[in-house]
């Protein structure tokens, strides 16, 4: 068991600068336009620097799905129940959930995780590493204890260890739990310092009279475990365990975890939708550092997305309205990797083709 101040105490070592140069260098000797590629040069720099190797070799991948539930449900925030998370993370045991078939399609691996599903019986081909059976309702007290969020940080972050191990080059986030635009916007909200209002959507499609309930009962979350001599939460490292704890889940804790894993072992993480940056933004006020190691694929249609990129200081890609989770859009921007990495990999040079290559005159 992780205890708190192994958390805190935790260092970051930056990416290597030398292969990013490296990396943009290959870059500008490849035949084509200098930046030509645009972002995809910076990021793809950026993986190199994580993974210490200019070659971008990135063609092991897996999608890390944190599958939990969460005690809110019981507030009539969403228009499923429980019982939707388990059978998801089934379809993902049998590899037929949609991030399954995304993934099958350019050979990246699902890693579905129960870490807090709502019944005992464990998934097959779900890996069983239950922190609790779903999370209490922070409308009447707490989600998680501590010790629990504790150990989904630790979880996540075994995860990423045992993925190195196996020789993946980059991980992505994913998760399945009915509520947890709910839990990501509280969040959210509360490292931010927004009012709910600011920041909730309307989740898997809630009615008009279920987004008001929605941000309702979130503003009122806020208020309750807001401290009395605050205006609004502080955003130390202690204080943002203990606003995870309050109103979070224990999907978010295990990303939260799966983005420290990646900086700790220096693994790219490629971020999913609004749920995942929830988690990166709590990992980055944990750990101090984590932020260097994220690579966003989308922006999500909830309106927490865009002030948390900004906080961040990242740019998604894809702009799509893309709202389906389970790390989807994190496998599209595996596939746009891919066909960065197979440029770059291919080296044809100015020289191969017998041209006078660019000059950088800025």
């Amino acid at each position: 068991m992780m205890k708190k101040e192994e958390l805190m105490q935790l260092h970051i070592q930056p990416p290597d600068e030398n292969v990013r140069r490296q990396v943009k260098q290959s870059w500008d000797n490849l035949a084509k336009p200098l930046d030509s590629m645009g972002r995809f040069e910076t990021l793809t720099a950026q993986i190199g620097a994580i993974l210490e190797d200019a070659d971008l070799d990135i063609g092991k991948k897996a999608v890390i799905v944190m599958c939990a539930d969460n005690g809110i449900v019981e507030e009539g925030i969403s228009q499923s129940g429980q019982e939707v998370t388990a059978a998801v993370a089934r379809a993902m045991g049998q590899n037929q959930s949609s991030v399954c078939r995304m993934a099958q399609q350019i050979g990246a691996d699902v890693i579905p995780v129960d870490i807090g599903i709502n019944q005992k019986e464990p998934i097959p081909g779900v890996r069983l590493k239950k922190a609790a059976c779903g999370t209490r309702n922070f409308a009447k007290e707490p989600a998680m204890t501590e010790a629990e969020t504790l150990e989904a940080i630790a979880t996540g972050m075994e995860m990423v260890k045992a993925c190195k191990e196996a020789g993946y080059r980059l991980v992505a986030t994913g998760e399945m739990g009915i509520g947890n635009t709910t839990t990501s916007s509280a969040v959210a909200a509360a490292l931010l310092g927004c009012e709910a209002a600011d920041i909730v959507g309307r989740g898997a499609g809630l009615s008009d009279s279920g987004l008001a309930r929605k941000k309702q009962v979130i503003q009122e979350a806020l208020e309750r475990y807001r401290r009395p001599d605050e205006d609004a939460f502080m955003q130390e490292k202690q204080e943002t365990l203990r606003i995870l704890a309050a109103v979070g889940g224990l999907d978010i804790a295990g990303l939260a975890g799966v983005c420290i894993g990646g900086a700790r072992y220096h693994l790219p993480v490629v971020l999913d939708g609004v749920i995942s940056a929830v988690a990166a933004l709590t990992a980055s006020r944990l750990v101090p550092g984590v932020r260097d190691y994220l690579i966003p694929s989308h922006m999500s249609r909830e309106p927490a997305m865009q002030q948390i990129m900004k906080e961040l200081q990242l740019t998604p890609v894809i702009d799509g309205g893309l709202a389906l989770g389970e790390g989807t859009g994190a496998v599209m921007m595996f596939a746009l990797l891919d066909l960065a990495a197979a440029l770059y990999r291919g080296r044809t040079t100015f020289s191969k083709m017998e041209v006078e290559p660019y000059e950088r005159f800025c």
